[in-house]
């Protein structure tokens, strides 16, 4: 259990709404690993805690396993307050989504099979565009399959804050965004609160799996 009283929060409400997060991502944890989404200590989560900081699971962390303790705050620079666990690796992608985007809640980043494969096959091509699904309709603001929707693909790489800059910079000119990809790597996705980022996540599997397959029957 952790500590009652922590000298970072300024209110015991604020203690407790740290709490409900953690357990939010804790829940996220569990949900996206049974459906194989996040296995072993892939993939990580956010949820934002209070202006200017946010909940994250720390390095390392089998994601079907987590707890409480395995979420800490950081700032929207990434820098871990009041602990000396490390954050995820990639922590620096999960910040600029609550700098780009007001109003996100959570961000979730699977390393989903389907997507990973997708990206692979695309081999260098800039994003992967998938048009006519119902599916769609999952994403907000889309109210018919007649749409169309373009996910980036950006390069792997451990740089984190050159790979976050170049991520920013694509996401501020182009703010209908719903997801992105990281090649051979996973997805990130992002929601008003983690209801919306689950769900996204739940669409997207449905939407790649049907575009992989149809890539490969075509071969």
């Amino acid at each position: 259990m952790r500590p009652y009283f922590y000298p970072l929060f300024a209110s015991i409400a604020l203690f407790a709404d740290f709490e409900k997060t953690a357990e939010e991502i804790v829940h996220a944890g569990r949900v996206l690993n049974l459906a194989g989404l996040c296995p072993a200590t892939s993939g990580n989560f956010s949820c934002k805690a209070d202006e200017g900081l946010i909940a994250v699971t720390v390095s390392g962390k089998h994601k079907g396993e987590l707890t409480s303790d395995d979420v800490i705050l950081v700032d929207l620079e990434g820098i871990p307050q009041n602990t000396e666990k490390k954050p995820s690796a990639e922590t620096l992608l999960h910040t600029i989504l609550y700098q780009v985007f007001p109003d996100v809640g959570a961000a979730l980043h699977t390393h989903s099979a389907n997507a990973i494969v997708l990206t692979r096959l695309l081999k260098e091509a800039p994003a992967l565009t998938t048009e006519g699904y119902e599916i769609h309709k999952a994403f907000r603001g889309i109210k018919t399959h007649d749409s169309t929707l373009t996910f980036p693909i950006f390069e792997n790489s451990q740089d984190y804050p050159a790979l976050s800059e170049e991520v920013t910079n694509y996401l501020l000119s182009h703010p209908d965004t719903v997801a992105f990809l990281l090649r051979g790597h996973g997805i990130y996705t992002w929601g008003k609160d983690m209801k919306e980022a689950l769900i996204r996540v739940e669409a997207l599997e449905n939407l790649f799996e049907c575009e992989l397959k149809l890539r490969l029957l075509k071969k």
